[in-house]
């Protein structure tokens, strides 16, 4: 069986099954929220029989194993905007604690983080693209596999482009150091701007670097 179009637009992933869908309301940095927030869906999951919460190592709560037929109505009682969990754009953004509630932190990623979720989630990009922010160098966030990853540091932000898992894992390369916050977003939007402009279709943005040369992509951004 093949996801249909419009489902995809409801957020709505094919399970092993072959019958039953998963969704994955937007939490923006997953992290920070109303309890309220869980009791709803929590109550949706079990009005409609769902299988099973799974919290995702993108800081979802993902709703899993429900039918086609239900997906409006559970969309409308959750209330919710959907969450970018597939597709050539920018998933969700992640997030640790940072000086929010962290005694580790060095900087302050909740806000920054919040920030870029609200400009770039579910923005459309040559392939996906994946963000992380943390608060100091324990890198909860692992920003290093990221293709936008953005590390607290004692004199500012660490920004680095390019990283990413799977099954050809990359480290991201260091494009700044000792970056204040004020700073950050310019640098992100010169980053997207230029990935967007320069990647081809299906191309993460570490591919992108290893076949134009971190120099000349760095020199680029930052010209």
């Amino acid at each position: 069986m093949e996801v249909k179009r419009d489902l995809l637009d409801k957020g709505a992933i094919l399970q092993r099954d072959k019958e039953s869908y998963a969704i994955a309301p937007h939490i923006p940095g997953g992290i920070i929220f109303d309890t309220n927030v869980l009791r709803r869906i929590a109550d949706v999951a079990d009005k409609y029989g769902a299988k099973a919460l799974k919290l995702t190592s993108a800081q979802r709560i993902a709703i899993v194993g429900i039918q086609e037929d239900q997906l409006d109505s559970i969309w409308q009682e959750l209330d919710m905007n959907k969450g970018s969990a597939v597709g050539l754009c920018v998933r969700s953004v992640r997030i640790c604690p940072a000086t929010a509630f962290c005694k580790r932190a060095q900087q302050d990623s909740v806000t920054l983080g919040l920030e870029l979720d609200k400009i770039y989630h579910g923005m459309a990009l040559p392939s996906k693209f994946k963000m992380a922010v943390c608060g100091c160098p324990n890198s909860c966030t692992e920003p290093a596999v990221k293709d936008l990853g953005i590390m607290g540091a004692p004199k500012g932000y660490t920004i680095m482009i390019g990283g990413n898992a799977g099954v050809k894992p990359r480290l991201g390369n260091i494009l700044l150091q000792n970056v204040s916050q004020q700073e950050v977003l310019p640098i992100v939007e010169k980053i997207v701007h230029y990935y967007k402009e320069n990647a081809r279709n299906y191309e993460r943005l570490g591919m992108m670097i290893d076949r134009i040369g971190f120099e000349q992509v760095k020199e680029a951004i930052l010209k």
